[in-house]
């Protein structure tokens, strides 16, 4: 029998577990088919098990502490504050578990290879940096729409880590080069650990404005239950859920008749999970579980609830006053201008409408706005006079107003629309103009009586509340005086005994739109069920006629009964939000999680996640007996989970080597290659998560400089040290080849440099978009084709080296 070549026999030897059987012999291509199905495999795992991980991170990094404060009034109040500073748990933990396969692979590496430098661990962190950095920036540039900008907030911190980043692998040349060339001491290797610990104290003490004018910190107009402090406007903001919450949503779908009290408690926790504020941690659970067929963090209505809550958001949205970031105080440095309302309406026979026009932000300069009149319903000449002009804010003026002719006929025409829209006359760098460009103009017509009807089919009260008042409403004109009578119809609440009816008119005096019709409850002391009655519209005059809903049902609800419909959805909306939590809190929903798709939710899940769930079964089962982070504080699932990535990671080490050796690739390509890119694909796909639903870029890009670094502190600190120790005591040298570690280095600390210059000339340059994330398409395209040509100039040359193609710097 052939023994098998020596090239096949190292292959085989490569790893601290695998192969487990002789393969040798096998075809080789069968073999790297085989490997690297394994490797993007274990990625998968890799992911499921960052994500258990991230989860504990999450529960430690959330623990709170009770203190008592005073609130506006004088009173004082127990409260509950957050533990952990963003900062530290970002540079700490957080950084921790986006980065622990990279560290721990350069850990087990070192020691399975008695103690000796490899390529694998260093080139993968190296590799993971850059593609951070480089890859994942200009991915997050171009996911924000246009011409929205996302600036980092807390700019302080990023200017600390990423000098930090770039400090990290100057130290690197100089202890592989200049200092001890090829050799690294244990004094080295310490300081290079200790330069982790440097770090998180400088960002500590910049986030705190140590070194800056101290913030008067306040804590009033605080409500009771879970705050988080905010250290950047020093207060303490309300972090939970209640019932003001709850009825607060339900003002904005009261009008619906067809969403239940399950349905409005699904809606409102979608809504809450959207206004949380969430961490990267949050967003790196997120997409760990899209590739894996998981339990999604963010909730998948059925189509009929989405519908309703697009429509409601919309609706909100187009009639709240939003403000850009760019319009922040602390960092504009132009002028925002926009309507001041997104529609308005206005009576036919008052000949004209007067909108405003606001600018704010930046007062010193001079801007020409245009503004333009576009058809809707309405008519241009026959219903408006259509405007196409210029007007100027002029210095330190805040508001200007346009007026719009309206023709006043004599036909009778249903309510008609358009729209006024405004453009910068001239492009500037110092104005933009904000998310009320456009506002929509309804003509009301006056020159019929109108119609009478109900404004909703349905009202539900409080027995206690003392007076029911039912809105009646005049539409489609308004011109002349009207009246309509009203009558009671007893249902089951009775006129005497449960309400004072009868019989009423309402007049509507010319122009008049609305009038209330009052009827008192009976407040008794009998508890008693729901109980209902009408009120109906007849005999209008004036020329009005009765709409199409001339009939209105009245629910009058017991006190108690009230309290516990919303306590019901309130229940309902914290269980929704208990779904939507990151960790589980028993083995039995653990392993529910792992062995359901969607972790359950059926309904809503997609072929995708039943193809990706079938995938990934074993790996989410296998981790399901890890303990869930409820217990002990979470820390019990940390070191677990740490462990599982360790023995995970040292597969993957023996994986991508053999699978490097079977098809020619050294370690270092394979490292800065397969492996880099395996690790850091489930934060390229948080990021960009981030960058699109986030009003600042700091989960999107903020933490990848304070990453990278960390990487470097610990990722190669902590094995140096290990090595170090081990060859000291023996009177030996650690030797470390500096060749293509170092002009890897090297080669990555310029395009570092480099990438941090083009982020803050975006964040500096209004023209480039006044931010790093987003901005004009033509500057985010350019800025992100830059950042992946570096990327690719990277790999390429430091592969090239690899190979002694070009020589190492």
């Amino acid at each position: 029998m052939n023994r098998p070549d020596s090239t096949r026999l190292y292959c085989n030897k490569t790893g601290l577990i695998l192969p487990i059987l002789d393969e040798s012999q096998w075809n080789q291509g069968v073999r790297g088919f085989l490997y690297l199905a394994g490797l993007l495999y274990s990625f998968l795992g890799v992911a499921i098990i960052a994500d258990i991980f991230m989860c504990a991170i999450e529960v430690i990094t959330s623990q709170t502490r009770r203190i008592t404060i005073s609130d506006k009034d004088g009173n004082m109040k127990e409260v509950n504050i957050r533990i952990w500073n963003d900062t530290v748990a970002n540079l700490t933990l957080m950084a921790l578990g986006s980065s622990a396969p990279e560290i721990l692979l350069s850990v087990f590496e070192i020691v399975g290879n008695n103690f000796k430098a490899g390529d694998l661990g260093p080139g993968t962190i190296v590799g993971s940096a850059a593609f951070n950095l480089l890859f994942i920036s200009a991915t997050c540039i171009l996911a924000v729409p246009s011409p929205e900008g996302r600036r980092i907030k807390a700019i302080k911190v990023f200017a600390v880590t990423a000098a930090f980043s770039v400090w990290a692998y100057v130290w690197l040349y100089l202890v592989l080069v200049a200092i001890s060339k090829n050799v690294v001491e244990l004094w080295e290797a310490i300081v290079t650990f200790c330069f982790f610990i440097v770090m998180i104290l400088i960002s500590y003490f910049v986030d705190r404005n140590f070194f800056f004018k101290q913030r008067r910190v306040r804590v009033s107009d605080v409500e009771n239950g879970h705050l988080a402090f905010d250290e950047n406007t020093g207060r303490l903001q309300p972090d939970n859920f209640d019932k003001t919450s709850a009825n607060s949503f339900l003002k904005a779908v009261k009008n619906r008749t067809d969403i239940t009290a399950e349905e409005a408690a699904q809606l409102a926790a979608a809504k809450l999970q959207e206004q949380e504020k969430k961490s990267y941690i949050w967003y790196r659970v997120g997409a760990a579980r899209l590739v894996s067929g998981s339990k999604r963090v963010t909730p998948l209505l059925d189509p009929r609830l989405q519908k309703i809550f697009d429509e409601i958001e919309m609706k909100n949205k187009r009639f709240s006053s939003t403000t850009d970031i760019r319009d922040d105080p602390e960092t504009t440095t132009r002028a925002t201008v926009e309507f001041t309302t997104a529609a308005c309406a206005v009576m036919e026979n008052e000949k004209m409408v007067k909108i405003g026009i606001s600018r704010t932000g930046k007062l010193t300069n001079t801007i020409k706005v245009r503004y333009e009149t576009i058809p809707g319903s309405a008519e241009p000449e026959k219903d408006y006079i259509p405007q196409n002009d210029v007007l100027t804010f002029q210095p330190n003026e805040r508001m200007k107003y346009i007026t719009i002719p309206i023709v006043d006929d004599n036909e009778w025409e249903p309510d008609e629309n358009f729209f006024v829209q405004i453009s910068l006359d001239e492009p500037s760098k110092d104005a933009i103009i904000g998310e009320k460009y456009s506002t929509e103009i309804t003509i009301i017509n006056d020159d019929e009586p109108g119609e009478i009807v109900f404004n909703k089919a349905s009202y539900l009260f409080k027995e206690s509340c003392g007076i029911a008042k039912v809105e009646v409403i005049r539409r489609n004109g308004s011109d002349g005086a009207v009246s309509v009578c009203w009558k009671t119809i007893d249902g089951s609440a009775i006129n005497g005994k449960d309400y004072r009816g009868g019989t009423g008119k309402i007049e509507f005096q010319h122009g008049e739109m609305s009038k209330l019709i009052e009827i008192p409850l009976i407040d008794d002391d009998v508890f008693e069920n729901d109980e209902k009655f009408h009120i109906e519209l007849y005999d209008p005059t004036g020329g009005a006629k009765l709409g199409q809903r001339i009939r209105t049902v009245l629910t009058i609800v017991n006190d108690d009964v009230y309290n516990t419909l919303l306590d019901k959805v309130v229940a309902l909306t914290r269980i929704n939000v208990h779904r939507l939590k990151l960790g589980s809190q028993t083995w039995g929903e653990q392993f529910t999680n792992a062995m359901n798709v969607n972790g359950g939710d059926i309904e809503n899940a997609t072929k995708l996640d039943y193809f990706l769930h079938f995938l990934t079964f074993g790996w989410k089962v296998i981790f399901a007996i890890i303990p869930p982070p409820s217990m002990l504080g979470g820390w019990l699932t940390f070191f677990t989970s740490l462990g599982m990535i360790g023995l995970l990671t040292v597969i993957v080490g023996d994986l991508a080597g053999i699978f490097g050796c079977i098809v020619g690739l050294k370690d270092a390509v394979t490292a800065i290659t397969f492996v880099a890119l395996g690790t850091s694909l489930p934060d390229l796909f948080a990021s960009k998560t981030a960058a699109v639903n986030e009003k600042y870029a700091d989960n999107a890009i903020g933490n990848v400089t304070g990453s990278n670094s960390v990487n470097v502190f610990l990722g190669l600190g902590l094995p140096w040290i290990i090595a170090s120790i081990h060859w000291t005591s023996q009177n030996r040298q650690f030797i470390v080849p500096a060749g293509n570690l170092s002009s890897s280095v090297v080669l990555f600390a310029i395009c570092a440099v480099i990438c941090i210059i083009i982020l803050m000339l975006r964040r500096a340059i209004p023209a480039l978009g006044g931010s790093e994330l987003g901005g004009p398409t033509k500057s985010k395209y350019i800025s992100a084709s830059i950042l992946i040509l570096l990327w690719l100039m990277y790999v390429i040359i430091s592969s090239l080296q690899v190979y002694k193609i070009i020589p190492s710097f």
